[in-house]
């Protein structure tokens, strides 16, 4: 929406000119000019709302989801709307609406999902910030392989109306929408727009002591046989940030091995297609597939794809297949629900009110295009915390010795979002944060 963008930008530059005074403009559009993008799951009046759907082609946004209306209330001009993977549950953006997103810092890797496409465009200097949408680290992964920043808060706190597909039963626990942007010191402003009156539940006033934080640092999840082992050089980039932290602030990183956390995939997969208190079952993807027509009959429509008959992607595909056989053993899955909750309480003790904790945004960096078919679970390293309930932000570490990004997750007890975003600006600090594509 570039023209619309441009008038928007010249009624602004007007006010600015003529208006009442910087204090009182900056009070009452703190966003004021400021170019944002928007995640295409989210309504964006005018625009597309497909979620990479081919059935959904011709949706129209003819409304604002809620943070997006606050943004614009705000002041913040809307530049578009931008890719995501096919109804937003895959972490490559890539779907026969509009194709695949490719990765600013080496076009044949991926951006990640399902906010990928956000990733992108916030990474290559399209946009400054931007909106997405995280159930399983759908604003972290495209974050971290971009070399952006990105910030899953404290479920509950900002609405999740007005996206495709939306939260139904337990999954409303789960979903998260937040901020992704270049620079750290712009999480915090659109945080506040964002969760409007919810921000009363953080404790954003509150001064940070980072000498005051009790650190701890887990280098990979255990060993779980269905995700790959932690890359060296984020192993290494996590070290000079323990390192960093102890040498500057004079604290000592506790090292902690959480022995749940080898079981993140198990737990996030039971977690996520366990009925809500009212004993409602999670929404069907293969029912989301069909769009409220009928039902995609998952291995019919793989017949299709292996003659190029289907409209949709191969990980959509083998997600309806596998979505049956989580539901065959209930007795296991029950006991991974279980699990799933005393993990909960225990990084709740652990972290407390003043700790943050140290964890790989994702086990390897950037990966080649399709190359997460072959390892799909991959993804347990964001998706544990969505099921936790735990505000996380994903910080940005440089790029490593083929150019792509490096980063860290930064995780924090239930409604201490202000802990981890202090913490990701001191990092910048530290290591500079997002770096300019083709830089190097």
């Amino acid at each position: 929406r570039f023209e619309e963008a441009l008038q928007e930008a010249q009624q602004v530059d007007k006010l600015l000119s003529e208006g009442p005074g910087n204090d009182y403009l900056e009070e009452k559009f703190p966003l004021l000019g400021v170019p944002i993008t928007v995640k295409e799951a989210f309504s964006l009046y005018g625009m597309p709302n497909t979620s990479g759907l081919v059935n959904r082609r011709n949706v129209i946004a003819t409304s604002d989801a809620t943070v997006v209306s606050r943004l614009k209330q705000a002041g913040a001009i809307p530049l578009g709307v931008t890719n995501c993977s096919e109804l937003c549950m895959w972490y490559e953006s890539s779907n026969r609406v509009y194709g695949r997103t490719n990765n600013p810092y080496d076009l044949q890797r991926i951006v990640g999902g399902s906010s990928g496409g956000e990733g992108s465009v916030l990474a290559a200097a399209c946009s400054v910030i931007g909106v997405g949408s995280d159930i399983g680290g759908s604003i972290r992964m495209p974050a971290f392989f971009n070399g952006v920043f990105g910030h899953k808060p404290t479920t509950g706190v900002v609405p999740n109306d007005g996206q495709f597909p939306n939260a139904q039963g337990v999954r409303t626990s789960y979903l998260c929408t937040g901020p992704m942007c270049r620079y750290a010191e712009d999480l915090e402003p659109m945080l506040r727009v964002m969760a409007g009156p919810g921000v009363s539940k953080l404790k954003l006033n509150e001064k940070v002591s980072l000498e005051k934080i009790k650190f701890h640092c887990m280098d990979h999840d255990g060993g779980s046989i269905f995700v790959s082992p932690v890359d060296k050089e984020i192993l290494q980039a996590q070290k000079k940030v323990v390192e960093h932290l102890e040498n500057d602030l004079g604290v000592q990183v506790q090292r902690v091995a959480i022995h749940k956390m080898k079981y993140s995939f198990q737990i996030w997969s039971a977690m996520m297609s366990s009925k809500d208190s009212e004993g409602q079952e999670a929404q069907r993807f293969t029912d989301l597939l069909g769009d409220h027509g009928k039902p995609v009959w998952p291995l019919w429509e793989l017949m299709k794809w292996l003659v190029g008959m289907s409209s949709h992607t191969l990980p959509a595909i083998a997600l309806g297949l596998t979505e049956k056989l989580v539901n065959l053993n209930l007795s296991g899955k029950a006991k991974l629900v279980s699990m799933g909750k005393s993990l909960q309480e225990e990084m709740e003790a652990l972290l407390g009110p003043d700790g943050v904790l140290l964890y790989p945004s994702h086990p390897t960096i950037a990966p080649k295009h399709h190359s997460p078919i072959c390892m799909p679970f991959n993804f347990a390293y964001t998706a544990i915390f969505n099921v936790l309930g735990l505000p996380v932000t994903q910080c940005p570490l440089g790029l490593g010795s083929e150019g792509l990004p490096l980063g860290i997750q930064l995780v924090a007890a239930a409604y201490n979002d202000h802990l981890t975003l202090a913490v990701a600006q001191y990092l910048e600090k530290a290591f500079g944060g997002w770096v300019l594509p083709g830089k190097v």
